[in-house]
């Protein structure tokens, strides 16, 4: 990830620029730059630039200027007073670092006049000078490097506000990288046991205590769900709990995040075509523990009780078979008529312990779970808007204020009551699987018997957010994104900066 600093000169070879259009003519936008830009303007309408978002436009600097190369990226329209919006910042920096792969350094003249904007953009920048290239061999010479550091040109004095911000980007960049990292690992190199070793190594000097139940734990204390999903497999499940509780926490919340390392189906096997897929459906289990060690690095006054359930699921001799049933750590028994439905079972157990445990601290302020549940939410939402359910509206309405902060999408959608009833078996308390139909919702609704009146719960559906397959755009390359970070950490902020 680029090192961000923030200065009042351009030092670098490389000078970033915003591009914006206003009544069908360019704009440029240099924010603190002092380069003169009316010649550039004949230069870009020659090139056929159009200023959209996200467009990036290199031309050679003009002489007399220190740097050799200016990078145009996309604004959009252009914004009264250049007040442009986070997001648009934030992919305007992260698309023109991306285009700086192969430079060690650039210095980035975007419009800001706030300590929040400059944040945006060096999240951006932060974001977009991500790659994975751990497991390429001899081409991996060949693979051009990231962008090592950038320069913010700022008219802001650097006080104690734009430090903070500068640092929020940081830790936040950092985090939602290491989620990616381990979201784009082969499955061959990260099985439930690898993922909790890689996330305990990232606790050192956090203050937080981390506790693992290994297979042994889970089946004894009565983690049904995790255990039978886990126990078909070489690799045998975990449950990873961190805990973060600093002096006068003004809130309590809890993450659940859904770790499985890789998804065969089990015996509900999936088509080979996409299955290579299936090694990122633990991105809720890392999203959920990365955002309570960012909160942690950050010191924000909010306790964070995040639990990743740990499994692979796979088929052997001792795989669940269709029909089992089994018993979760609620006490409630379940009929598993797909074991491709296995996420909500380690979901359940999870739920259950994160109820205990506030309970036992005196209450939850909110619950969240995040999971690449359901194919449906991908129908439904597409690969840029997860899902969100709720049984607190209030809840929901403050997470959502968080995430418009961060620019992530979220869209609130219905837990039907009539969905229940689909669930219903003779032979057990509840199936896991229930109507095709409104196959996302069905899930929501399986996970909410598993959660208390009174808890306010978000269900996260991150299936299709959590990766980008075909094309990357703003800070996102191909491959995972890791979503629900930063709305996630922002949610902390906002509850923190209540009172």
């Amino acid at each position: 990830m680029a090192t961000l600093k923030s200065s009042f000169k351009s030092t670098s070879e490389s000078l970033v620029l915003g591009l914006a259009t206003k009544d069908g003519k360019l704009v440029i936008e240099s924010g603190a730059s002092t380069i003169a830009t009316k010649s550039l303007i004949t230069i870009l309408e020659d090139l056929g630039a159009t200023g959209q978002r996200e467009e990036i436009v290199k031309v050679p600097a003009p002489a007399g200027t220190s740097a050799r190369l200016i990078i145009f990226t996309g604004l959009g329209d252009a914004a009264s007073g250049s007040r442009y919006p986070h997001e648009v910042l934030r992919r305007a920096a992260g698309a023109a670092t991306r285009a700086l792969s192969g430079k060690k350094s650039a210095d980035f003249a975007l419009p800001h006049t706030t300590a929040v904007e400059l944040s945006a953009i060096a999240e951006g920048i932060g974001l977009g000078s991500y790659s994975f290239i751990e497991h390429r061999g001899a081409s991996k010479a060949e693979q051009k490097a990231p962008l090592a550091s950038a320069i913010i040109i700022s008219k802001l004095a650097e006080n104690a506000d734009v430090k903070a911000a500068l640092k929020h980007a940081t830790v936040v960049s950092k985090y939602v990288n290491i989620v990616r990292d381990l979201v784009n690992t082969p499955a061959n190199h990260l099985s439930p046991v690898k993922f909790v070793t890689k996330m305990k190594a990232l606790t050192t000097s956090l203050g937080v205590k981390v506790e693992v139940l290994d297979e042994k734990a889970l089946k004894s204390k009565g983690y049904g769900g995790i255990y039978s999903v886990g126990q078909g497999s070489a690799n045998p499940p975990r449950l990873l709990h961190i805990s973060y509780s600093p002096p006068k926490a003004k809130k309590r919340y809890a993450f659940v995040g859904k770790g499985i390392t890789f998804d065969t189906g089990g015996y509900a096997l999936k088509p080979a075509a996409g299955m290579d897929a299936m090694k990122t459906d633990m991105a809720g289990a890392a999203s959920i523990i990365a955002a309570a060690l960012a909160i942690a690095e950050l010191k924000i006054p909010i306790s964070i009780n995040a639990y990743a359930c740990m499994a692979e699921n796979m088929i052997s001799d001792n795989a669940t078979r269709p029909g089992d049933v089994i018993t979760t750590l609620s006490g409630k028994t379940v009929e598993v008529l797909n074991p491709d439905a296995e996420g909500r079972l380690v979901m359940a157990d999870g739920l259950t312990r994160a109820i205990a445990d506030g309970k036992k601290a005196g209450g939850l302020d909110g619950l969240i779970d995040v999971a690449t549940l359901t194919g449906a939410q991908v129908v439904a939402l597409g690969i840029r808007t997860s899902g969100l359910m709720t049984n607190n509206d209030g809840f929901s309405k403050e997470f959502l204020a968080a995430a418009e902060t961060t620019g992530e999408l979220y869209w609130p959608m219905p837990l039907p009551d009539e969905l229940r009833a689909t669930l219903d078996t003779p032979v057990a308390d509840i199936a896991n699987v229930g109507d095709k139909s409104g196959g996302m919702l069905v899930a929501g609704v399986f996970l909410r018997e598993f959660v208390e009146p009174g808890v306010p719960w978000l269900h996260v559906d991150i299936a299709g957010p959590s990766y980008v397959d075909k094309t990357p755009f703003g800070y996102n390359a191909i491959g995972a994104t890791g979503v629900t970070v930063r709305t996630l950490v922002a949610l902390a902020e906002s509850a923190a900066s209540q009172g």
